[in-house]
């Protein structure tokens, strides 16, 4: 029923697309914030069908997809009230001097969109990560055309979703090429898109293999373009020991919830738990294992997920002194939730259990000591999030991990868990490599703009030609920094094309 675009299919959508950037590109803001807010209301309108054709697609629940659904509405609107407000710009004026010796050039600087941005739809975010998701919203709201390429796992939904942004295209009288929806199930589709010309951009959600081949590709380019991937990452929880000894039952509640949420399938599932070896840690690990007892095994996304899951699974249980403490029945396609533990010399000796497993598993790494504790700290890659269990005691004792961490994650999360992540300005959804490609940007929050965007400078140029938000009377009324100073006042300046 979809069959993979052909080389020429592609060629005349991107050419579409490059033109169609001239035009959007100077559009107002107020115009992209329509288009975003027009995309929401189309996917909205989608209905019961939407939900369906998901849940039959990915084996995710109703009430999970509908909830995600809502995540990807509020994420247009948010990013469409972002876009209208103008902050992202980062609009900068020093205003000139030219009785000054020398003469003070007049300088105005603000972000640019990159041009024409191919998004890969991501296995476990149907919507929230896919074809109307963050990097979607986030590259039309800095003024950029997008290429999405379906993800193979669920064509259908990708589908609905696109007929709906082409619906907004339509009734927001936007250029034709804005938005193009491209089937590729053989890796050679997204290759070609990633190394065209016309592309200037490209938004990853998935694995470290993809992510670092569509990277290694973009940088073999003549001229390389920005990959903004997010991909692995475990996500270590450290569980400090005064917080176990007061609450081990509450830590392994909220672990239990995290570990096994929708099998365990989230970029920010914690995989990995770091105590030092005593009763309390023990006794944490059992009431852990207890209550994952009680969560069934279900359906992973789809067949490939569930045999990477099953692969990786049983690597990292046959490596040394790894320890079984439970595993559950088979889910329908064998997966299993699995809890091991490992002592912290093993891990810190073997790179393999370092390595994400996708799904329902984690590994405590068990240390001798608080020494032992910084060794592994040290050791751990760049991850999306970091999380300490600790008490205001934990924390006064062991500032030098709290140092070691913070240069290890993208967020750091004092007891809670790493799922969930808030769709807020505050928000960091990055880390550094391998969890991202960039760890300057976030995924999550309207700061995911800037991905798509470049700083241009204009100097000397007389009031009437500059971009309306850089002009004297700010007619947008955003906010810039004007000589220093963060102001939404005009600037007066008698000498600047009057």
């Amino acid at each position: 029923m979809h069959q993979d675009h052909t080389v020429q299919q592609i060629d005349e959508l991107l050419t579409q697309s490059q033109a169609a950037f001239y035009q959007y590109k100077n559009l107002s803001l107020k115009q992209r914030a329509h288009f975003l807010r027009t995309i929401a209301q189309e996917i909205e309108a989608l209905g019961d069908e939407l939900i369906q054709t998901a849940a039959e697609e990915t084996h995710l629940s109703e009430q999970r997809l509908i909830a995600e659904r809502r995540r990807t509405i509020f994420q247009l609107t948010s990013y469409a009230d972002a876009a209208e407000r103008g902050n992202w710009l980062e609009a900068r004026i020093d205003t000139g001097n030219q009785l000054s010796s020398p003469p003070k050039p007049d300088l105005r600087k603000l972000l640019v969109p990159l041009g024409p941005v191919v998004v890969f739809g991501a296995s476990n975010f149907p919507f929230a990560y896919s074809t109307a998701g963050g990097d979607t919203a986030c590259a039309f709201a800095a003024g950029c055309p997008v290429i999405v390429k379906a993800h193979p796992a669920h064509v259908k939904t990708s589908t609905l979703v696109a007929d709906a942004i082409y619906a907004a295209v339509k009734k927001c009288e936007m250029p034709t090429g804005i938005f193009a929806h491209i089937y590729g199930k053989e890796f050679a589709v997204g290759e070609y898109l990633v190394k065209h010309d016309v592309v200037k951009a490209v938004g990853f959600t998935g694995s470290y293999s993809g992510g670092r081949a569509l990277f290694d590709l973009a940088a073999q380019r003549k001229n390389p373009i920005p990959v903004f991937a997010e991909m692995g990452s475990v996500n270590p929880v450290f569980l400090l020991p005064d917080k176990v000894a007061a609450e081990k039952q509450w830590i392994a509640e909220q672990l239990t919830k995290s570990i096994t949420q929708d099998m365990g399938q989230f970029c920010t599932n914690p995989g990995l738990l770091v105590g030092i070896n005593n009763d309390d840690l023990e006794g944490c690990l059992q009431e852990l294992v207890a209550g994952v007892a009680k969560i069934d095994a279900h359906q992973m996304l789809h067949e490939g997920i569930a045999k990477n899951f099953k692969e990786n699974r049983l690597k990292a249980l046959g490596a040394d002194d790894v320890k079984l403490l439970y595993e559950s029945k088979s889910g329908a396609d064998g997966a299993k939730i699995t809890i091991a533990s490992v002592p912290a010399r093993s891990f810190l000796e073997n790179q393999q259990l370092h390595e994400e497993v996708f799904g329902p598993f984690t590994l405590a790494i068990i240390c001798d000591n608080e020494e032992q504790l910084h060794q592994v700290a040290h050791a751990l890659e760049g991850q999306l999030t970091t999380t300490l269990m600790a008490s205001d005691n934990d924390l006064t004792k062991l500032v030098a991990l709290l140092n070691i961490l913070r240069e290890k994650c993208g967020r750091l999360i004092l007891n809670g868990v790493p799922t969930g992540v808030e769709v807020a300005l505050a928000m960091q959804h990055g880390g550094p490599f391998p969890s991202c490609t960039d760890s300057r940007f976030t995924a999550v929050g309207a700061d995911g703009i800037k991905r798509f965007a470049r700083p241009v400078s204009f100097q000397n140029w007389n009031n009437q030609y500059l971009p309306d938000e850089l002009k004297d009377e700010n007619p947008l009324n955003i906010w810039r920094t004007v000589n220093n100073e963060l102001t939404k006042e005009k600037i007066n300046n008698p000498n600047n094309g009057k």
